[in-house]
């Protein structure tokens, strides 16, 4: 029970409500109590790819927090929420709509490395404190923008496709949302990106609907529902949902070594070879022994399994 169950989160349910599902789902299935984390929080308003790591896989999570994701999602214009979301009241409103046309002109200005700045209801430390309990008791929450990258953003799903207001206005057509899908960088934040993105068209706007569809190597196309790991637990399949602890390093490549080598990176000790650079997959056969760095012929450990 070593390796990643990737749930496809459904909406109003939290992260962690969901790494206590698929605890309850191993205890169900007979395998008893497993370390479980997961490798990047969703908003409970949110759905989509939840990677959910079991065992000696918790070690590899901290690296699914730093990599990429990919997400589509709608901003309804006309409105923006204290939340950013669905969920918040009414802090601003505009009656300025723009057309198709301009939302696809700005999109390149939001593409690169840009500045942002988080939501306050988020789940930034400010002097020890979440900004989203600061934010809940009133308090004005002043968020320092940082430097995240959107490698590409565009639309998805025009308005007709969606069956969205749309309305008139001399010989264009105005939108009252619109889907875009967005690759983007560790740390972004998409409900503050839809807020600038709708400022940016001369008015207001909010999340309607957030969906993750990729969370470094993995997609919804190996993402299960919260039913089917019940069923599995229950029917005794639990570990035919598993995917191994190598799916999470499948953009790293493999180092294969001895076992006199194999127990010696267990042991922590560096080990002196032919000359590599970056990170790498110690394997002894078939069985992951460490996450190593390498640096000319010195390699060290980063992260070692108890496998």
């Amino acid at each position: 029970m070593h390796g990643w169950i990737i749930l496809d989160k459904p909406h109003g349910l939290g992260s962690t409500q969901a790494v206590s599902a698929v605890k309850r789902a191993l205890r169900q299935s007979g395998a008893g109590k497993w370390k479980v984390g997961h490798g990047g929080t969703l908003d409970p308003l949110a759905t989509g790819v939840l990677p959910v790591a079991v065992g000696e896989a918790t070690k590899l999570a901290g690296r699914m927090l730093d990599s990429d994701k990919i997400y589509d999602f709608t901003i309804a214009f006309g409105a923006q929420t204290d939340t950013l979301d669905l969920e918040g009241k009414v802090i601003a409103s505009s009656d300025a709509r723009p057309t198709l046309a301009e939302v696809e002109a700005v999109l390149p200005s939001f593409t690169g490395p840009i500045e942002q700045a988080p939501p306050a209801y988020s789940a930034i430390l400010i002097d020890g404190q979440r900004a989203y309990d600061l934010a809940r008791a009133g308090q004005d929450v002043e968020m320092k923008t940082r430097q995240v990258t959107i490698y590409s953003l565009r639309v998805s799903a025009s308005p007709r496709e969606e069956n969205e207001f749309t309305r008139r206005h001399g010989d264009a057509e105005e939108v009252g949302s619109v889907t875009l899908t967005a690759h983007v960088s560790k740390g972004t934040y998409i409900r503050s990106l839809a807020r600038d993105i709708a400022i940016a068209l001369g008015t207001v706007g909010h999340v309607t609907m957030l969906r993750r569809i990729k969370a470094g190597p993995f997609t919804l196309e190996s993402a299960i529902s919260l039913d089917k790991l019940d069923e599995a637990a229950r029917g005794g399949g639990f570990g035919g949902l598993m995917l191994p602890l190598t799916a999470g390093l499948d953009d790293i490549p493999a180092l294969a070594v001895s076992p006199d080598d194999a127990l010696a990176l267990r042991q922590g000790k560096v080990l002196v070879g032919k000359p590599h650079t970056g990170l790498m997959l110690a394997m002894e056969g078939d069985v992951p022994v460490a996450l190593v760095e390498a640096s000319g012929p010195e390699i060290r450990v980063v992260r070692g399994f108890n496998l």
